[in-house]
């Protein structure tokens, strides 16, 4: 290594004290025995020699060797040092060896020996800072050993001499008086470790190994403390060592890498070859120092720049190297260099990754498979640092400058995990490694901070230089994620609007317009900017449009010129550098547009050499020229130097250009040839010095460097891009392995890729997630083994994936969409198995009702057992092996049986742990926790598998199907009571599907119609809102076909009687109650089910608690048809009593309505009360028909009981008329007509029923006459009761054969009483009428047809009148 320019320094390193028990700087005696000692020692060997051994000749006396004098002199002074020890100047015991080791006339073994002893000294701590003249005595002890010369004897002891010079340096630097050390001295050391290094390539490889190691710990010595106080200044070399010296060192580290194509050349015959010498070497320093120099590199500019200009540029190389050695040191450092710098390195890092590792990773570039392996390796480490691909994402995928690495990163591990037409290998689980650390990166992130799921879409409303777009704080993530996020949004539309100008520039143009990314009337700069900054573009088209002679085009061409940075780059660099961003046109006048705006800003920026821009646009046709002259084949005679030197003349303003320049351009384009047709399909182009320039002047101006926290602020958009690869790969490599720790880390992908997508709303992403998943159970395969049980147990993938499908469920549930389909299909399919437990299809209300309720068909098999083996059998298949199981294990019997094996025991409780570990009934047991969404869909899924197996080909095993999903629909819907609106349609829908086309008795409909009653029954107390829609469906069961019906009629009513019970101070509308009372009346005529359907008649009418103005109608509507009901002749005596009873209700709510309730009001309800009583008295009047004597004369009795106790209801007169036509009347005609058409089988004793008919009829009459005499149809009436008299006083009704005039006796009586009150309330009085039809007149005709002497009785005075006319 040549003479350094040594810098001065800072405060020296300080190292920390190693307790050393030997220590003896504060005894002096013991120093003064060992210094006498390594005195000894060094005489004695100096006494081996003749030389040394005799007395010297001068002259008459004879003396000793100067070093042998001094050497005696100081063991004179060693055992009487009086003063403390510090107080002792160590040059006066170090002096001495030290002559020894600079003498040229000691040979090796007393050189060594000599510097043993120095390095004793050393070790053992007899001098410190406080010791006086400390800060010489280093100095001449590093001056000293540096220039230790020694006479060579043999090989092996100049190796040990070489040796300690190497221990005695690096003691100096450990020694704890190091800090006196000069920035120069501490140079000095590190030039002759490296010297010794150097020399010791023709030594032994034992110096070769030590003077590396020696070297490693020198730079980990100086490198250990930055200062904290920075000074950079190089003109202060002899201050205490410090920064100075350290940029010294790694300005020659890197100078070192520089040179090793020289030293590549040199010898390769060492005992190390030169792949694992010199370029492992010098990065292993270099990785030294930045390990322990760390982030405080940052501060110091000197160093700084180094790191981002000259180390980098030269690790772009080494990233290239063949050897894997190499490539794998030099990405080690680039990781190191990441740790601590990535701030100030943010596009070197982007041309690392860009052209090393994603061009080594992939074959196709033609990276051997060592370079890809160490590649993928390196890759794998940058992705386990947690803030790596965010960052990579923020900074350059979201800068319209930088390339999308994150993207190439993230695909490269996707593609690489995937094997393709091979076997699994260790490369791709090598890949998976770095997809997997990427997502659970994400996840990390997730866990240390809850992210907000509402982002804010990115919108440009206007047009805004999207090359200007900049960040307020890049410190503060509430401004830089919504700015990076717009910059990524930019980013995707310039690239969008560069496809549709690769198609049609002027469509691309305007394209761009439309999303505000240029301005509605174009200008150049932006033009220019999209030019510049846009990836992707077809080059030759932009040279065309720079090329064009418009004027718009010629100021594109200008502003596109000025986007570059040219400042001190040579010409040619700049030339190169300007061309690679588009294809030179082929015309001359296009050429020459396009090299005078490069000529204008070259020299505007760079113009030391050349005298003005004319001579710039000059001497660039010439590089041009020269360019196509040196590199085209059909060019023969090429051009020397002399004639391109001799072509430039007087070109610089008359002058000439000095020559170095002119040669030094003929050289670099002789060597490197300028492309003037840039490759456009190169993905990850190499490092040319041309860009490199370029990269650094970028690197001044790019915008700071973003540093990720902890908290996901871009995972969102990052997963989005990578999600799907990232599953596929993730799948393919499952699918693939064999090992159950591959397993592992797959299922650990697959969780936190769920955990990401459900934190994020990543709804599509879950779902395809799932259904890859769901394919690895094997559950939705058509298994071909012969007991799936068993090969589900032995299949350790199988198992690991259902339980990982039942996990996300759980976790996950609210984000999952369209694959709750695929996670129904497997737990269909472990139903089918018999492995799932009971509580699956039950409810959290009341776990237990799911098997003491009457209408839930049989219960699901429960084949987990905690404690023995269980018998397990599928459904149907009781022959199966588990089957047998069942047979060993549950019964004793001599019979000869195949016992399972310990095998197939093993296998099976495998399987039952799985199904254990699932969880599957909590998925629906707890899904009223589901998000409204994932609810809905869970529900849609259910009713479509439903809706299959009801399609099915009719097997036990489709409908078993279709009962087990109608049960999970039924448990879902009670188990979100809360959210029925959002699942009741569908649900309802379903059911009704299932009910109108289901003829036959079955389990489905069995199950559709007890669960309909029992969402009823449950939800009616929390869902006032749709009670009406609740009840209302329960006129599906009114549908069901009549063998359905009679099937199930005890079951339906007694939930219909368990629902009202509970239920009935919830129904409050006339539909629902109409619907409870016809499945009640439904019941009336059933034998067996009619008793629970009158009990709850009963509870509704009785004593009026149930009964509201709303049910009144359709409630006295079912006990008629209870009353009508043949099958006990009590019970319908006990309806007509309800039905009597019910009057009682319609007085009561008369009387509160008018007390209440305005006027208007009032009268209006009472109305309807009237019209209530007379739908009563209608229904009474149906059952006075009936063909039981006993029923109908009660009927009779109850009907006058209403007629006649309903004065508090204020009946209206109107509809007092209408009960006489349609109730009163009527009643009396039929009975009259049944007593005459049918036989006294059919209607016994029908006299005494026609006798409580008329009687009726009469007490009415009397009841009401006073206020119907009002009515203008009082006549009719009238008529109509003599009528009735009249047809009654005819009628002939035989009892056991007899004529029985009880009618004849009991007709003139009433009629009598009837005329006699009329008479008394000046009803009936005589008026003259014309025409001779006054009430009078027709009452007296038709009584005397029934009796002529009854108008005598009641009108006697009338009647002598009547005599004396006629005498």
């Amino acid at each position: 290594m040549g003479r350094l320019k040594i810098q001065p320094g800072i405060n020296a390193i300080e190292e920390e004290p190693e307790e050393n028990e030997n220590t003896i700087s504060d005894n002096k005696a013991a120093l003064g025995c060992m210094i006498n000692s390594e005195i000894g020692a060094v005489l004695a060997v100096m006494r081996r020699n003749v030389r040394w051994g005799g007395r010297y000749m001068s002259g008459d006396d004879q003396l000793e060797h100067t070093l042998i004098q001094s050497l005696k002199a100081l063991r004179k002074q060693t055992l009487s040092w009086q003063h403390p020890l510090h107080t002792v100047n160590p040059t006066i015991y170090l002096q001495p060896f030290l002559d020894v080791i600079q003498s040229d006339e000691t040979g090796a073994p007393i050189t060594g020996v000599a510097l043993s002893s120095v390095y004793k000294i050393l070790t053992l701590d007899v001098f410190d800072l406080k010791t006086i003249n400390v800060e010489d005595a280093m100095q001449i002890v590093v001056d000293a050993v540096t220039s230790c010369r020694f006479e060579v004897t043999d090989p092996v002891s100049e190796e040990v001499v070489l040796m300690k010079i190497l221990q005695v340096l690096l003691a100096c630097m450990k020694s704890k008086a190091s800090v006196m050390l000069s920035n120069q001295h501490v140079c000095t050391i590190f030039n002759t470790c490296f010297r010794v290094v150097h020399q010791a390539g023709t030594k032994g490889e034992l110096l070769q190994r030590m003077a590396r190691h020696t070297m490693h710990e020198l730079v980990r010595c100086i490198f250990s403390h930055l200062p904290d106080t920075v000074s950079d200044d190089l003109s202060v070399m002899t201050e205490p060592c410090g920064v100075p010296c350290m940029v010294q060192i790694f300005q020659f580290l890197c100078q070192l890498l520089n040179s090793v194509d020289h030293m590549a050349a040199s010898q390769r015959s060492n005992a190390i070859d030169f792949d694992e010498d010199v370029p492992p070497f010098a990065l292993g320093l270099i990785n030294s120092a930045i390990e322990l120099g760390g982030p405080a590199i940052r501060l110091l500019p000197g160093l700084l720049t180094l790191v981002k200009d000259n180390l980098f540029h030269n690790l772009m190389q080494f990233g290239l190297s063949p050897s894997p050695l190499i490539l794998s040191m030099t990405c080690s450092i680039v990781l190191n260099l990441y740790q601590h710098l990535r701030t100030e390195l943010k596009l070197q890092l982007e041309a690392f990754f860009s052209c090393v590792i994603l061009r080594l990773a992939q074959s196709k570039y033609g990276a051997s498979y060592q370079q890809q392996e160490v590649a993928m390796e390196a890759l794998i480490d940058f992705c386990r640092v947690n803030s790596f691909m965010v960052e990579m994402y923020a900074n350059l995928d979201c800068d319209i400058t930088c390339s999308n690495i994150f993207e190439e990163l993230a695909s490269l591990l996707s593609r690489s995990a995937f094997p393709v037409n091979c076997p699994l290998s260790a490369s791709h689980i090598l890949a998976l490694d770095g997809l997997i650390a990427v997502v659970k990166g994400m996840a990390e992130r997730i866990t240390n901070a809850p992210v907000s799921s509402e982002l804010v879409p990115v919108n440009l409303d206007e047009y805004t230089p999207f090359w200007m777009v900049k960040c307020d704080d890049y410190s503060d993530p509430n401004k830089w994620v919504p700015f990076v996020r717009r910059r990524k949004y930019i980013k995707k539309r310039l690239m969008i609007g560069a496809d549709h100008f690769n198609r049609d520039p002027k469509k691309g143009l305007e394209f761009l317009q439309g999303t505000h990314l240029l301005p509605g009337k174009l200008d150049p700069k932006s033009v220019a900017c999209f030019f510049r900054y846009t990836g992707g573009l077809d080059k030759n088209l932009v040279g065309d449009f720079l090329g064009n002679h418009d004027e718009f085009c010629v100021q594109v061409l200008h502003e596109f010129a000025q986007t570059f940075d040219f400042q001190d780059m040579n010409l040619d660099t700049a030339l190169r550098l300007f061309l690679e961003t588009f294809r030179l046109p082929g015309e001359s006048q296009k050429i020459q547009r396009v090299l005078e705006a490069f000529s204008e800003r070259y020299y505007e920026q760079s113009p030391q050499i050349l005298a003005n821009k004319d001579a710039a646009l000059l001497l660039s046709y010439s590089i041009i020229l020269l360019n196509t002259d040196q590199h085209n084949v059909q060019v023969k005679k090429k051009m020397t130097e002399e004639d391109f030197i001799k072509n430039n003349r007087h070109i610089n303003g008359g002058n000439d250009l000095p020559r170095e320049f002119l040669s030094e351009l003929y050289d670099s384009i002789s060597k490197n040839e300028i492309r003037t047709i840039p490759d456009q399909s190169a993905a990850f182009p190499e490092m040319n010095p041309s860009r490199w320039i370029d990269l650094m002047h970028m690197s001044k101006k790019s915008a700071p460097f973003i540093v990720s926290d902890s908290k996901s602020h871009l995972d969102r958009d990052m997963f989005a891009i990578m999600s799907g690869p990232t599953i596929a790969a993730i799948s393919v490599v499952f699918d693939h392995a064999e090992v159950e720790d591959v397993f592992q880390t797959c299922i650990d992908g697959f969780l936190a890729v769920a955990k990401i997508s459900a934190c994020h709303h990543l709804e599509d992403v879950l779902d395809d997630l799932v259904v890859s998943l769901c394919n690895f159970t094997t559950l939705l395969n058509a298994s071909s083994a012969e007991e799936p049980v068993l090969a589900f147990g032995d299949d350790p993938k199988a198992r690991m994936a259902t339980v990982t499908v039942f996990t996300i469920a759980n976790s996950y549930g609210d984000f999952i969409r369209a694959g709750w389909r695929n996670i129904l299909d497997c737990t269909l399919k472990l139903h089918k198995l018999g492995l799932l437990p009971a509580r699956v299809a039950s409810d959290a209300v009341d776990d237990s009702e799911l098997l003491s309720e009457p209408g839930h068909g049989k219960p699901l098999t429960n084949s987990l057992s905690n404690t023995h083996m269980p018998a397990v059998s599928t459904p149907r298949r009781s022959s199966g092996l588990m089957g047998r199981f069942s047979q060993l294990l549950s019964l004793e019997t001599d019979e000869p049986r195949l016992k399972p094996t310990e095998q197939q025991l093993a296998a099976h409780q495998r399987t039952l742990q799985t199904i254990q570990k699932c969880h599957i009934d909590s998925i629906f047991t707890e899904s009223k926790f589901l998000q409204a969404d994932s609810l809905i869909h869970l529900a849609r899924a259910l009713v479509w598998v439903l809706g299959w197996a009801q399609k099915g080909n009719g097997s036990p095993e489709d409908e078993d199907t279709a009962v087990f999903c109608l049960e999970l629909l039924i448990a879902i819907t009670l188990n979100n009571r809360d959210r029925i609106v959002i699942l009741w349609q569908g649900v309802y829908e379903h059911i009704a599907n299932i009910i109108h086309t289901t003829a036959m008795p079955c389990a489905l409909i069995e199950k559709a119609v007890f669960g309909l009653l029992r969402i009823c029954q449950r939800l009616l107390p929390y869902k006032e809102n749709l009670a009406d829609d609740l009840l209302r469906s329960l006129q599906l069961v009114l549908k069901l076909d009549a063998r359905v019906a009679d099937a199930y009629c005890e079951q339906i009513i007694q939930e219909v009687s368990r629902l009202v019970k509970a239920n009935a101070s919830h129904i409050r509308s006339q539909i629902g109650w109409r619907t409870i009372t016809s499945l009640i009346s439904n019941t009336a005529r059933d034998p067996e089910a009619s008793e629970v359907g009158f009990d709850a008649l009963v509870f509704i009418m009785s004593d009026g608690a149930n009964l509201m103005l709303i049910n009144f109608t359709a409630c006295v509507d079912a006990a008629r048809q209870f009353a009508e009901s043949r099958v006990q002749a009590d019970r319908s005596v006990r309806a007509l009593d309800l039905m009597s009873g019910s009057i009682t209700c319609l007085a009561q709510w008369a009387h509160e309505a008018r007390e209440a309730s305005g006027e208007t009001e009032a009268a209006k309800t009472c109305q309807d009360i009237g019209e209530m009583w007379l739908r009563l008295v209608q229904g009474l009047r149906n059952v006075c028909l009936d063909q039981r004597e006993d029923v109908r004369n009660h009927a009779l009795s109850s009907l006058q009981m209403c007629l006649t106790g309903v004065d508090q209801v204020n009946i209206q007169n109107g509809l007092w008329l209408q009960c006489f036509d349609m109730v009163i009347f009527t009643v009396l005609d039929d009975l009259l007509e049944f007593s005459q058409g049918h036989s006294q089988k059919e209607f016994r004793n029908m006299e005494g029923t026609l006798i409580l008919a008329i009687k009726l009829l009469s007490k009415v009459f009397l009841h009401l006459v006073t206020e119907l005499s009002q009515v203008t149809t009082f006549c009719k009436l009238w008529l109509g009761v003599l009528n009735r008299m009249e047809k009654y006083m005819k009628v002939k009704v035989k009892v056991k054969g007899k004529k029985n005039e009880k009618l004849l006796e009991l007709v003139p009586e009433l009629l009598k009483n009837i005329l006699i009150v009329m008479k008394n309330k000046g009803v009936l009085v005589q008026r003259t009428a014309l025409g001779g039809d006054s009430l009078w007149e027709l009452t007296w005709l038709h009584v005397n047809n029934i009796s002529p002497l009854i108008q005598s009785e009641v009108f006697p005075d009338l009647s002598n009148e009547n005599g004396q006319e006629t005498t």
